[in-house]
């Protein structure tokens, strides 16, 4: 299973990127889908996740509104939209496929991950 993650960059605060992570290897259709990110110094966080089939989205408090997943599963990809963006935001963002057991919220739900893309946003 392959997860490439890419879309971050240097973006000043109120600025939007559009991360996409492309999956191979696995019936993506099948998988739920989720973001998380880290910090220098802190632990990986939550983001976002969606359902397999894209019906259901969950966000973490502090980017809800802001930021948008998504997924084309034709093409085996899922998205996050990143607006309005904040110092705060300033992370490694990852890209996970979930199991079939666990909370959406907790990365050890999570079977496989993506190398990570760097967002970084300017004050």
């Amino acid at each position: 299973v392959q997860l490439q993650a890419s879309g971050g960059g240097l973006v000043q605060a109120g600025g939007s990127l559009r991360l996409s992570c492309a999956a191979a290897g696995l019936t993506f259709s099948g998988n739920a889908m989720g973001w998380f990110r880290q910090a220098p110094g802190k632990a990986r966080e939550f983001v976002a996740a969606i359902s397999s089939s894209g019906s259901s989205t969950y966000y973490a408090d502090s980017v809800r509104g802001r930021f948008t997943i998504s997924r084309d599963n034709a093409k085996n990809t899922v998205y996050l939209q990143m607006n309005s963006l904040k110092p705060e935001d300033t992370a490694d963002y990852y890209c996970a496929a979930k199991g079939f057991v666990g909370s959406y919220y907790y990365t050890n739900s999570y079977d496989y991950w993506g190398q990570g893309t760097q967002v970084t946003v300017s004050s």
